[in-house]
Protein backbone atom coordinates (compact mmCIF):
# COMPACT_ATOMS: atom_id res chain seq x y z
CA UNK A 1 0.00 0.00 0.00
CA UNK A 2 1.36 2.84 -0.83
CA UNK A 3 2.41 6.07 1.95
CA UNK A 4 2.73 9.45 1.11
CA UNK A 5 3.35 11.40 4.38
CA UNK A 6 3.91 15.40 4.00
CA UNK A 7 5.48 17.50 6.64
CA UNK A 8 3.93 19.90 8.72
CA UNK A 9 3.25 22.97 6.30
CA UNK A 10 3.68 26.64 7.95
CA UNK A 11 2.99 29.77 7.98
CA UNK A 12 5.58 32.59 6.59
CA UNK A 13 5.66 36.23 5.43
CA UNK A 14 5.32 36.95 1.63
CA UNK A 15 8.96 36.54 -0.01
CA UNK A 16 9.72 34.21 2.95
CA UNK A 17 10.76 30.24 2.24
CA UNK A 18 9.11 27.36 3.30
CA UNK A 19 10.57 23.79 2.76
CA UNK A 20 8.47 20.78 3.05
CA UNK A 21 8.96 16.89 2.71
CA UNK A 22 7.45 14.31 2.08
CA UNK A 23 8.46 10.21 2.78
CA UNK A 24 6.98 7.45 0.29
CA UNK A 25 6.79 4.28 0.92
CA UNK A 26 7.08 1.37 0.15
CA UNK A 27 10.99 1.66 -1.10
CA UNK A 28 9.47 -0.18 -4.19
CA UNK A 29 7.72 3.63 -5.53
CA UNK A 30 10.57 5.52 -4.58
CA UNK A 31 11.94 5.52 -8.49
CA UNK A 32 8.61 6.06 -9.82
CA UNK A 33 7.55 9.79 -10.94
CA UNK A 34 6.64 11.95 -7.79
CA UNK A 35 6.05 15.53 -8.08
CA UNK A 36 3.87 18.46 -5.77
CA UNK A 37 0.51 19.70 -6.36
CA UNK A 38 -1.62 21.93 -4.82
CA UNK A 39 -5.05 23.48 -4.39
CA UNK A 40 -5.24 26.98 -4.04
CA UNK A 41 -8.90 28.35 -2.98
CA UNK A 42 -10.89 28.88 -5.52
CA UNK A 43 -8.64 28.09 -8.43
CA UNK A 44 -8.21 24.29 -9.85
CA UNK A 45 -5.65 21.72 -8.33
CA UNK A 46 -2.04 22.35 -10.35
CA UNK A 47 1.19 20.08 -10.30
CA UNK A 48 3.43 22.14 -9.80
CA UNK A 49 6.66 20.33 -9.87
CA UNK A 50 7.38 16.44 -11.27
CA UNK A 51 10.49 14.97 -10.73
CA UNK A 52 10.92 11.67 -12.38
CA UNK A 53 13.42 8.66 -12.14
CA UNK A 54 16.47 10.06 -14.13
CA UNK A 55 16.04 13.01 -11.91
CA UNK A 56 15.11 15.27 -14.71
CA UNK A 57 12.28 18.40 -13.53
CA UNK A 58 9.41 20.04 -14.92
CA UNK A 59 8.18 22.90 -13.24
CA UNK A 60 4.74 24.95 -14.23
CA UNK A 61 4.90 28.32 -15.14
CA UNK A 62 3.87 29.50 -11.69
CA UNK A 63 6.64 28.59 -9.92
CA UNK A 64 9.60 28.38 -11.87
CA UNK A 65 12.93 29.69 -10.42
CA UNK A 66 10.79 29.99 -7.37
CA UNK A 67 10.10 26.45 -6.43
CA UNK A 68 12.51 23.53 -6.37
CA UNK A 69 11.83 19.94 -5.91
CA UNK A 70 14.74 17.37 -4.70
CA UNK A 71 14.89 13.95 -3.64
CA UNK A 72 17.21 12.29 -0.60
CA UNK A 73 17.91 8.95 -1.91
CA UNK A 74 19.47 8.03 0.86
CA UNK A 75 16.53 8.96 3.21
CA UNK A 76 13.91 8.09 1.05
CA UNK A 77 12.51 11.71 0.98
CA UNK A 78 10.73 13.75 -1.46
CA UNK A 79 11.34 17.87 -1.07
CA UNK A 80 10.22 21.11 -1.95
CA UNK A 81 11.65 24.09 -1.55
CA UNK A 82 9.69 27.36 -1.68
CA UNK A 83 11.14 30.56 -1.79
CA UNK A 84 10.25 34.07 -2.35
CA UNK A 85 6.20 33.22 -1.52
CA UNK A 86 3.38 35.00 -2.68
CA UNK A 87 0.32 36.09 -1.27
CA UNK A 88 -1.39 33.20 -4.08
CA UNK A 89 0.84 30.66 -2.96
CA UNK A 90 -1.05 29.33 -0.16
CA UNK A 91 -3.30 26.04 0.30
CA UNK A 92 -2.69 22.65 0.32
CA UNK A 93 0.02 20.93 -0.77
CA UNK A 94 0.74 17.35 -1.71
CA UNK A 95 2.81 15.26 -2.44
CA UNK A 96 2.25 12.81 -5.19
CA UNK A 97 2.81 9.80 -7.01
CA UNK A 98 2.77 8.55 -10.77
CA UNK A 99 3.39 4.83 -11.60
CA UNK A 100 2.32 5.43 -15.06
CA UNK A 101 2.43 7.47 -18.34
CA UNK A 102 5.02 10.38 -18.97
CA UNK A 103 5.83 12.19 -15.75
CA UNK A 104 4.42 15.68 -16.50
CA UNK A 105 2.26 18.16 -14.82
CA UNK A 106 -1.25 16.41 -15.56
CA UNK A 107 -3.07 16.20 -12.33
CA UNK A 108 -4.56 13.15 -13.29
CA UNK A 109 -1.86 11.04 -13.92
CA UNK A 110 -1.00 10.92 -10.29
CA UNK A 111 -2.54 8.18 -8.85
CA UNK A 112 -1.47 8.69 -5.02
CA UNK A 113 -0.74 11.66 -2.79
CA UNK A 114 -0.79 12.09 0.93
CA UNK A 115 -3.13 13.43 3.23
CA UNK A 116 -1.80 17.36 2.38
CA UNK A 117 0.16 20.18 4.06
CA UNK A 118 -1.03 23.50 4.85
CA UNK A 119 1.07 26.52 3.41
CA UNK A 120 0.16 29.82 4.79
CA UNK A 121 1.67 33.28 3.39
CA UNK A 122 0.79 36.62 5.24
CA UNK A 123 1.27 39.88 3.77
Amino acid sequence: QVQLVESVGGSVQAGGSLRLSCAASPLTYWRNCMGWFRRVPGKEREVVVAIDSDGSTRYADSVKGLFTISKDNAENTLYLQMNSLKPEDPGMYYCALRLVGRCDLTVSGFGFWGRGTEVTVSS
